[in-house]
């Protein structure tokens, strides 16, 4: 992990394309100004975190096979017709 000081108003530069600068700090709290291209994906740790488990659970839980996938279909009156 690389490890820098910065300042107010005072950027950190990845990649030529991507810019975070530092708005505002208030105690131990630090407010960060994210500019990047659209495509890429930018998440709050935490949210990422529960974005992964959420979709852990998910696969965990889906049919693995297609006459399960049916089955459920018909209990909840969805039928291919």
């Amino acid at each position: 992990m690389l490890v820098l000081s910065r300042k107010k108003d005072e950027t950190v530069v990845i990649d030529d394309n991507i810019e975070i600068t530092v708005v505002e700090v208030k105690g131990d709290t630090v407010k960060l100004g994210i500019t990047a291209p659209r495509e890429v994906k930018i998440y709050r740790g935490e949210l990422l975190e529960a974005i992964r488990k959420a979709n852990i659970e998910a696969a965990e839980g889906a049919p693995t096979d297609l006459t399960s996938l049916e089955q459920k279909l018909k209990s909840k009156g969805i039928d291919k017709k």
